[in-house]
């Protein structure tokens, strides 16, 4: 008997099949057409170029509120969430700060690469060109290659060792304390940064730094409640506009949700998406960093999703479709990389990792129901956005570990498997508190680390 291979592959009779708008959605992003983007490059030229007499920190800062406070937005038709990173899906954005190098090298060859192929405007050439000359020994990796021994330039010339994607861009390889955004919100950190501001003597100059970084932060906590902000309007825009009411509908809830997150806590479980997805998004719309990652989403998420499905605000059938709409969402988000850097990293990965499943911090089994309902959206999108991984160990929860099983049969590589019963004892080995390290998750590929960059706050 002759197998049908569409359907064996998608298994739809085990797993369903995503909802008609959500196939849509996901083709349409699947067959957009990567072009390299200079709206943000320009963005962050002016910005650097206006505040050259500001501490790095504040230029950093400053650059970011200018990007958010005018970069083009839309919200897709078929979207339940708001927020880009280009003028269009899987464009890729410049980050001049970083190299102008490699980018002026390749500007006729993106479209000719043997991999990542890039599509360029010629007005995009001529915008890149312009700005260039600013940037000349006048960024990260200038500043880098600057600092590198004569000792260590021959190995890199000869290709032993690389540091494309150290020197070209960010490297993010950090999972957020989501938990803690979605507890506090953003003004939770506004309200802690300026009671350590005002608390500075600034009689000492060890607190100058201090002072000048507070500051930046409480810039950068406004400029993401503008940008937020500006999706509200424009969802309240566009719902004056639709005629479909179920539509209308949808586009008044992102504008209410728009307006509260994630500068308020969240309190629904569409609030929490939404505020993970601007968090998600601002940090690589910062940086061009890959492997910034969603860490344990199930445990974070569950409160919010538990109390809805139990109060009724929401149905399964209605969070699943938020799950599949924020991986199609994940995946708008592209990267262009030197052809040099391409040779290792080929397909433009951006390794944004979702990791469920594992223990509680009291050593019991921390599979949900949310844990089954990632796994589900995952197998009913099969992208390779974002990266799903799995903490196993010996007392999972069976027939959540046969679900696994049947994802992975689905043929795209997922999920990855990470065991406990090596990855904690080895953080506990290495004098990591018991606790952090019941709360790792994977970032990029195959790191593993636990989300303390907040607790810096």
């Amino acid at each position: 008997m002759k197998c049908n291979r569409r359907t064996d592959m998608e298994n739809a009779e085990h797993f369903g099949t995503l909802t008609e708008r959500m196939k849509e959605f996901r083709e349409e992003v699947l067959d957009e057409k990567p072009y390299i983007d200079a709206q943000r490059a320009i963005l962050a030229t002016l910005a650097y170029k206006e505040n050259l007499n500001q501490p790095r920190v504040m230029v950093r800062a400053k650059m970011l509120e200018k990007v958010l406070d005018n970069m083009s937005i839309y919200i897709e038709d078929k979207s339940l969430l708001a927020g880009n990173q280009a003028t269009k899906n899987r464009n890729a954005p410049i980050f001049p700060e970083y190299t102008m190098e490699f980018v002026m090298n390749e500007l006729d060859q993106f479209e000719k690469r043997d991999g990542d192929i890039f599509y360029i405007t010629e007005k995009t050439k001529e915008q890149l060109r312009e700005i260039a000359p600013f940037w000349q020994n006048n960024n990260l990796r200038a500043r880098g290659e600057a600092l590198l021994p004569e000792e260590v330039r021959v190995f890199m010339e000869t290709g032993v060792f690389g540091m494309e994607g150290k020197l070209n861009a960010g490297d993010a390889h950090l999972a957020v304390n989501y938990e803690r955004i979605l507890k506090d919100g953003l003004r939770g950190y506004e309200k802690r940064v300026k009671e350590y501001k005002a608390a500075l003597d600034l009689t000492n100059p060890d607190n100058i730094d201090k002072y000048c970084f507070y500051n930046a932060v409480l810039i950068v906590l406004k400029a993401v409640r503008n940008f937020a902000n500006r999706y509200s309007v424009l969802a309240k825009d566009l719902a004056e506009k639709e005629l479909n009411q179920e539509r209308k509908i949808e586009l008044l809830e992102i504008s209410r949700i728009c307006s509260k997150v994630p500068y308020e806590p969240a309190e629904t479980f569409q609030e929490a998406v939404q505020s993970v997805w601007f968090i998600q998004l601002i940090l690589q719309i910062e940086s061009n960093g890959h492997s910034l990652s969603y860490g344990r989403f199930d445990q974070y998420m569950y409160p919010y999703y538990d109390r809805d499905i139990k109060n009724g605000t929401i149905k399964e059938s209605e969070a699943l479709e938020l799950l599949t709409c924020l991986w199609i969402k994940t995946l708008t988000i592209n990267k262009v990389r030197s052809q040099a850097h391409t040779l290792s990293s080929a397909g433009s990965p951006m390794y944004q990792n979702v990791t469920i499943a594992g223990q509680t911090t009291d050593k019991k089994d921390a599979v949900n129901d949310l844990s089954f309902l990632v796994l589900k959206s995952v197998a009913q999108t099969r992208l390779t956005q974002p990266n799903l991984t799995v903490r196993y160990h010996k007392n999972i929860n069976k027939r959540f570990l046969d679900e696994c099983v049947e994802v992975m049969r689905l043929g795209f590589g997922m999920p990855a498997l990470n065991n406990d019963e090596i990855i904690i004892p080895s953080f506990m080995d290495w004098q990591v508190k018991e606790e952090d390290a019941y709360n790792y998750s994977a970032i990029g590929c195959v790191d593993v680390i636990f989300p303390l960059i907040s607790s810096l706050f």
